[in-house]
């Protein structure tokens, strides 16, 4: 087996008898990488590689005889990535166009590279040299462990819990901070859902169809937003295409779920309509019937969920330009059994029609790319008792508009972003709720720069937030308090440094201070929320939050080894959440209050890979959050234990195995009225096949949870009193890409 520094030396030949052969040596058409992708061992041809140039949204799928094309937009050189299931992921550098075609080889049977990460930083960059925590699931990774919601998909990810009231209602936890505290973003915009005002609100992002989902844990709002106290979650799909393939790209993908009795499948793909001009179109549908448990069956959990989205741009030398349509529908079902709730649960309906404009402008000089976006999304939520009763509704649209700058070198900076954005959203309120629609406006203004001091690298931002929000009515008699328009204003900031010692190991710090803005429902919300089985008492004189979060960190990224682990500190002033008086409302609901206190959230996470023999990988996980409330150092309710897994697989060219656990701590640090439950550890099994067929790569999936069918309850699920998490359970996926 080659070692990574010799393959990577002779990764590339251009123009070389060795490397190409005589069929692709000479360029095809010009202003494009063209190339061939090989086994390093056997010359063999590799399909369905993915190969894309870093920073500029160009990239392609090799066919049957490993070639591709890239068009690339004129630049002094180009990083060039390499990703195939079974094979080491490598990235290499090129100087300038080549003039004739490329070469590369892959090995197979290494610890794979870690991801490329876009969300949230100047330019792209490896996990190991990123200032903040970070992950990437892509390729066999995002296939291997997807799920119906974006959550589920992310479960075993360090730092990442699930807090739910079925599977359909699946929300992602970071440290211990879910809902409005997390971005949850579609290509970088914000998705413009209702998630974030209720555990029983799906996400209304279908995962099936990503082409990689990004992490970032821990605070991370200068590009981003104010409001990512929590860490952000970027669904990365490229819906507005930024380049024209030579031949149809895509992937099709079938599930099966044996736990829900589920049916599921997702098709993409992307073709060019001339030489300027792309078209993406995308499919997906997915039908599940009730959670099955190892007590029984949760009834009222059903899901039946699709969505399309059409996208094209008109592709140039400057850059490109285009637009997006996507329609997201999802009806599923809440359980009953709850204090104040229906016996027979809940029925939700909720629909999305989103419509977005995205421009990527390279004018050279001092400024790598200008990006500009625009969107408008319709929203709406019905919540529906028996037998056909509508007892609560939201209703959101939001219009928004971005502008990002990116630079190279300027003055001290190595590199660097300024930007704008501004938004106006309307949330309208029906059925028995007593919550005024509300109007809110936010504009922002922010920079991020970096200096380069090699071995240590530095990056500073800061960003201004204004925002205001507006009641269609004031009542300074209300039950809840004086009814009012208020106004938030702050600044947040951040600086982080990453030094790396030697050519392994790396540390690193930062500093951030983020302020998120009290949500509209959380200010005014008066009344039964039905899914939820609660009635929500808002406050209308709660302040901005407040957090300041520390991250010390250490990695070591080598041949046969990556491991990290991170120590965080997120001090919040004026911390919101629901808190159960342990009263009941007129209808006979629990009443929750929102109420702002000062909190402290400290806790680690960690992860190892290991390559122990070739293609034998051991990988290890753990997290754990504590949360307190500052002025009584009471719990914070809702808090994640101790949590982990452990894994074992065996993954040559053609086939892969794998053998893991599930473990969670006894949760018994507890808020008011909640009930603590007790650890447990779930086994798992999963395996499959790539086979490549017609010139295509197909890979098969089989999964196998819970196979002891432990009767286990996650500590925030809503629905753990009455009954456990879901059974045994046999997934089945088929993938194919092309």
């Amino acid at each position: 087996m080659m070692r990574r520094g010799t393959l990577i030396a002779a990764l590339v030949a251009i123009g070389s008898a060795v490397g190409a052969t005589d069929s692709s040596a000479q360029l095809e058409h010009a202003g494009e990488i063209e190339g061939t992708v090989r086994d390093v061992e056997s010359g063999t041809p590799l399909a369905g590689a993915t190969v894309s140039v870093i920073g500029t949204g160009r990239m392609a799928v090799t066919h049957g005889d490993g070639s591709f094309h890239i068009p690339v937009p004129t630049a002094p050189s180009y990083d060039l990535r390499v990703e195939r299931l079974g094979y080491a992921t490598q990235t290499i550098e090129l100087d300038g166009l080549p003039e004739e075609a490329v070469a590369l080889e892959m090995e197979v049977a290494a610890l794979a590279l870690p991801g490329f990460v876009v969300t949230g930083t100047i330019t792209a960059r490896a996990t190991n040299q990123t200032l903040r925590p970070a992950s990437v699931y892509a390729t066999e990774e995002l296939q291997r462990r997807l799920a119906t919601t974006v959550a589920q998909t992310l479960a075993s990810e360090p730092g990442l819990a699930v807090v739910s009231m079925g599977p359909s209602s699946a929300h992602p936890v970071i440290r211990g901070l879910s809902g409005d505290r997390i971005l949850m973003l579609e290509d970088g915009q914000r998705v413009g859902d209702v998630f974030n005002s209720g555990v029983d609100h799906a996400t209304a992002v279908d995962p099936s169809s990503a082409r990689r989902i990004e992490v970032i844990r821990g605070p991370a709002a200068i590009l981003l937003g104010s409001n990512a106290l929590g860490g952000v979650i970027n669904v990365i799909r490229d819906e507005v295409p930024p380049a024209v393939p030579h031949h149809p790209t895509g992937s099709a993908t079938l599930q099966v779920q044996s736990v829900t009795s589920a049916v599921g499948g997702s098709a993409e793909t992307t073709v060019g309509l001339t030489e300027h001009i792309p078209l993406r179109v995308e499919l997906s549908k997915w039908t599940s019937g009730d959670l099955k448990t190892p007590v029984g069956t949760l009834a009222g959990t059903q899901t039946d969920t699709w969505n399309a989205s059409v996208g094209s741009s008109w592709m140039d030398d400057w850059g490109y330009a285009g637009g997006a349509f996507r329609y997201y529908r999802n009806d599923y079902g809440i359980p009953g059994g709850f204090t104040g709730g229906h016996v027979t649960g809940v029925r939700v309906e909720m629909e999305r029609a989103a419509t977005r404009m995205r421009s990527v402008i390279r004018p050279g000089g001092r400024f790598e790319s200008i990006e500009i976006d625009a969107g408008y999304t319709w929203y709406e939520h019905s919540e529906i008792e028996p037998p056909d009763i509508l007892g609560t509704l939201f209703r959101r649209e939001t219009v928004s508009g971005e502008t990002l700058a990116r630079h190279s070198d300027w003055g001290p900076f190595s590199s660097g972003a300024v930007g704008a954005r501004a938004s106006w959203e309307s949330f309208g309120f029906g059925g028995s709720l007593y919550t005024p629609d509300s109007r809110r406006t936010s504009a922002a203004a922010y920079v991020l720069e970096e200096i380069d001091l090699d071995p240590v690298r530095i990056e500073a931002g800061l960003r201004y937030d204004r925002v205001e929000v507006r009641p269609l009515w004031e009542d300074p008699d209300s039950d809840i308090g004086h009814i009012r328009a208020r106004s938030f204003g702050a600044a947040s900031g951040s600086l982080g440094a990453l030094a790396r010692l030697t050519g392994q190991l790396a540390v690193g710090a930062s500093l951030a201070r983020a302020f998120r803005t009290p949500d509209v429902n959380e200010l005014y919300s008066e009344g039964p929320h039905l899914a939820a089985y609660a009635f929500e008492v808002g406050n209308p004189s709660l302040d901005t939050e407040q957090g300041t979060g520390i991250d010390v960190f250490a990695r070591i990224a080598g041949e046969r080894i990556y491991a990290e682990v991170t120590w965080f500190r997120n001090s919040i002033n004026g911390y919101v959440f629901p808190l159960e008086t342990g009263k009941l409302s007129r209808v006979r609901l629990p009443i929750y209050q929102f109420e702002g206190e000062n909190s402290l959230l400290t806790g680690f996470e960690g992860v190892l890979r290991w390559l122990a023999l070739d293609a034998v990988e051991v990988e290890a996980v753990a997290s754990h959050v504590l949360g307190t409330i500052r002025s009584t150092d009471e719990p914070l309710p809702l808090m994640p234990p101790l949590q982990g897994r452990l894994s074992i697989g065996y993954s040559p060219v053609d086939w892969f195995a794998e053998a893991e656990v599930r473990m969670a701590a006894r949760q018994d640090r507890t808020g008011p009225f909640e009930t603590p439950t007790d650890g447990y550890a779930v086994f798992g099994l999963s395996g499959g096949v790539r086979l490549t067929l017609d010139g295509r790569l197909h890979v098969i999936t089989v999964r196998l949870d819970n196979l002891g069918d432990t009767e286990y309850r996650n500590h925030l699920s809503r629905v753990k009193e009455i009954m456990p998490e879901a059974g045994r359970s046999a997934s089945f996926a088929y993938r194919v890409v092309f």
